[in-house]
Parts: C-alpha cells; structure tokens; sequence
C-alpha cells in the first residue's frame, strides 16, 4: 500500500512542480540580460542556457552598429550607393520598425541615428547645432526603401543611417523565448535591460516585474504583477549626459529635432503581448509625450502603459487606470 501512494505521488508530480529554477546573467548588447526558466533535467538546462545566450550574441554581431564587421554597418555604409541584400530576420524586423514609423507618424524612425551617431555619451560629447542641422535631413523613415521581393534595402538620402537601439533588444528576448518554448521550457522569464517577456505562471507566486524610479535606481517607482506577455521601458537615465549648462542628453533621439525630446517624460513603460512590440512602443511614447503617448496606448488593443513625468507624477493608460482604481 505505502509502495502504491508512493507511486501515486510521483505521477500526480506535474514537470513544473519537480523542475529545478535555472538563472543566467550577462551583459550582451551593451547591457545586461537574463535568463530565468524551470526545467527537470539539469544537463539540458545547462545547454539551453548557453544556447539562448548564444542567441542574444548572434543578433548583437548582426545588428551592432558599433560593430564594423556587422550587417547593420554594412548596410548602413553601402545602401546609398545600391540596394543591399538584408537577411530574412533581420529584413523583417527593419520591415516592423517601418510599419511602427508610419503608425507612429515618424515618431519611432530608425533613421534617428542619423543623427543620433554623432553623440558621444561616454565623452559626454553633443554635436553642434550647424552638424545636427546640417544631418536633419536624413532622417525620414521614408528615405528608408524596402524590397520585398528582392530582399533588400536603399537609402534616398546620402547621410541616411540606421539603428535598431529602439526595438533590436525586445526583439532578441522574443527570439530567445521562442527558442525555449520550442525546445519544452513552459515557465520563463528573458530580459535585455528594460525589456522583459515572461511565459507560463510561476506555481508559487507571480511575476512582479518592476519599474525602476528614474532618479533613484536602487528604487521601484512600481511593481507589477504578470503572468503572459512583455514589458518594456524607456528612460531618460539609461544613456546620458549632462552638460555644462546642466542639460540632460540621452540615447532617445527625437526624430524632428535630433534632440533628446523635452516632453517632461523621464520614463515610459509599456505592456503588451511581445518584446519587440513594446519595445518600439516605448520609445513611441517617450518620444511623444504623455498626452499623445496615453492616446496611442489607449487606441491599441492589448497594449496598456505607465508614464512617468519630472513633477513625479504617474500617468497610466485607460486599463491599467482601471485596475489601479478597483484595488
């Protein structure tokens, strides 16, 4: 009899009640990621870690625009002169953050860098307004010309580069998350920086994934409750500088100025149903500002977000305000 429930028990053990939790940090594509998930065999585990860093290495050496060996660089030194062969991941993800530029009526637009190369946030180092004058024009997500039937890409404008800083690391933890559910991970959770995607539901409590205080990094402004789906933040106090004149210049880029945008926003966080959509989506709302940032969340199904502006206030999209009111 105690043979038999013992044997009972076993059985009615599901995989994530007798799977281990394995954790890996690192710092690819210029920050850090990670990689949390459960699963019953420790060899495996171990493989599938490796192989998800691997991952986020390979899109780095692809989409790297400090990288001078990279398709990006090449892409950017060679698409004035004639159309360049893209390859298909990263031709389709070139392809979104276009269709991102006309929803957001170029307030996403990969061309930033344009203009954006000619910061040094290390140096602390901001051009001048006769250089960003004079590279302005070249940024236009419609100067950036796809052919999908050839697979490849052309710049109108000679000064015309492009990044993926804005949507390229949500894209690497969707990639990352694909890999471990099509290898058997059902509980996961992958981050890039402010870029996060979970799968499945942890049995002992759920995920809180929280929103960093924008002046005090060793604080949350908030923790949020997830089980499916991503999460994405964009701040002004990840890349940045501040200059003589005591003015704060970081990695987001508006795309009508070259400048960091003065909306008084100094975080925008965005969720939705996969990294590389919020990702893009962050920078949107940032970008944007509060009022049109809360209008495009509101008008995107599956999409809710969190703003914080300079006066310490924050803003959230119509679902979210919802359930912050019903607790």
């Amino acid at each position: 009899m105690k043979y038999f429930l013992y044997l009972l028990l076993i059985l009615l053990l599901t995989p994530s009640a007798m799977a281990d939790w394995y954790q890996h940090h690192d710092t690819i594509m210029g920050t850090q990621v990670t990689l949390q998930f459960r699963h019953n065999d420790k060899t495996e585990a171990q493989q599938l870690k490796k192989k998800g860093l691997a991952i986020f290495q390979a899109i780095d050496r692809q989409m790297s625009p400090y990288k001078d060996d990279s398709e990006l660089s090449n892409i950017n030194r060679l698409a004035y002169k004639q159309p360049v062969a893209v390859s298909a991941n990263l031709f389709a993800l070139i392809d979104k953050s276009q269709r991102m530029a006309a929803l957001s009526k170029g307030a996403f637009d990969i061309t930033y860098a344009s203009v954006g190369y000619l910061y040094d946030y290390r140096e602390g180092v901001k051009p001048s307004e006769k250089a960003i004058a004079g590279s302005l024009p070249a940024i236009n997500y419609r100067s950036v010309m796809l052919d999908h039937k050839q697979q490849t890409i052309r710049f109108k404008h000679p000064k015309t580069r492009i990044d993926l800083g804005g949507i390229g690391k949500g894209y690497a933890v969707d990639q990352v998350i694909g890999f471990l559910r099509q290898n058997g991970v059902s509980v996961a959770m992958v981050s890039a920086g402010g870029d996060s995607r979970i799968i499945g539901r942890r049995p002992e409590k759920p995920w809180l994934i929280g929103i960093k205080h924008p002046r005090r990094p060793d604080k949350n402004a908030l923790l949020l409750p997830m089980e499916e789906g991503a999460i994405s933040t964009s701040g002004d106090y990840e890349r940045y500088f501040i200059d003589d004149q005591g003015e704060r210049h970081h990695h987001i880029i508006n795309p009508k100025t070259g400048k960091s945008p003065d909306g008084g926003i100094l975080s925008a966080s965005v969720i939705g149903p996969d990294a590389t959509t919020t990702d893009g989506l962050s920078t949107t709302v940032f970008v944007l500002g509060v009022q049109k940032g809360l209008e495009l969340m509101n008008q995107l199904p599956g999409i809710e977000g969190v703003i914080i502006t300079a006066d310490g206030a924050i803003h959230y999209s119509d679902g979210l305000q919802q359930l912050t009111k019903a607790k």
